[in-house]
């Protein structure tokens, strides 16, 4: 598999997560069998079909410079900073089920080399101690597969409360007070490795080679991107 690298001089964009949702997309139609991982400023991004004033602290968001987007998948809402890091797989794979397959039992082996107990678990999720330290998703196109998920080494649980802010149904459906009692970071289980170290040590153990993404290759991906930031789209699920 391949690291999928930036051009040097180009963080600016890379500080925004849904840059890196339109290079998921164009990843899997030019460089299947490819992996980055990324991190951004606070962000919270939510599902295609989510109602972003239920889901979302809008007016905390704003009040605070925390990003909001929209991704075009389901599902619900995540919240990002730099503390949590963010890994996109990008296979050829045309099956769901194998893809993810392959990447949750990776992903748990590459905790289990760095000295943690980590296990899979049927719900997508990677566990520490009894406690989530990743969520992720995959859907398939017609090219391969897309798989995104989070790794949380240091991120601030405090404003990941205030910004998402789950239905109480959702919460006592599932005998949950708070979104903090079912994650953990990394850092709290005594790790010797540093946020950098982790980012480097998901790269080594996935990819053999890199890939050098070109600046008309970055020009696509900015295309792409236009998608996302459309303000029809983040508010409403849908494109002017």
């Amino acid at each position: 598999m391949k690291w999928l690298r930036m051009p040097e001089g180009e963080s600016d964009c890379g500080r925004r997560l849904v840059f890196w949702l339109a290079l998921e997309e164009w990843a899997v139609i030019n460089a299947p069998g490819s992996l980055f991982v990324w991190s951004v400023d606070p962000t919270v991004i939510f599902g295609r079909n989510q109602d972003m004033e239920a889901e979302v602290n809008v007016q905390y968001c704003r009040e605070h410079s925390i990003q909001m987007y929209r991704r075009k998948s389901g599902g619900g809402c995540v919240y990002a900073d730099d503390g949590n890091l963010m890994i996109s797989y990008i296979t050829s794979e045309p099956d769901v089920n194998r893809a993810f397959d392959t990447y949750l039992s990776s992903l748990a082996s590459a905790l289990k080399g760095m000295g943690l107990d980590a296990v899979r678990t049927e719900h997508n999720d990677v566990l520490v101690g009894g406690r989530k330290v990743s969520g992720n998703a995959c859907y398939a196109t017609s090219t391969g597969c897309i798989v995104h998920g989070t790794m949380l080494y240091d991120t601030d649980f405090t404003e990941m409360e205030r910004a998402i802010t789950p239905s109480k149904e959702k919460l006592d459906s599932k005998g949950i007070k708070s979104v903090r009692q079912r994650v953990a970071n990394l850092k709290e289980f005594g790790v010797d490795f540093s946020f950098d170290d982790l980012r480097s040590r998901v790269v080594d153990y996935f990819c053999n080679e890199s890939l050098l993404l070109s600046t008309s290759q970055l020009a696509g991906v900015l295309e792409i991107e236009k998608t996302y930031l459309d303000d029809n789209f983040i508010k409403y699920g849908r494109r002017n």
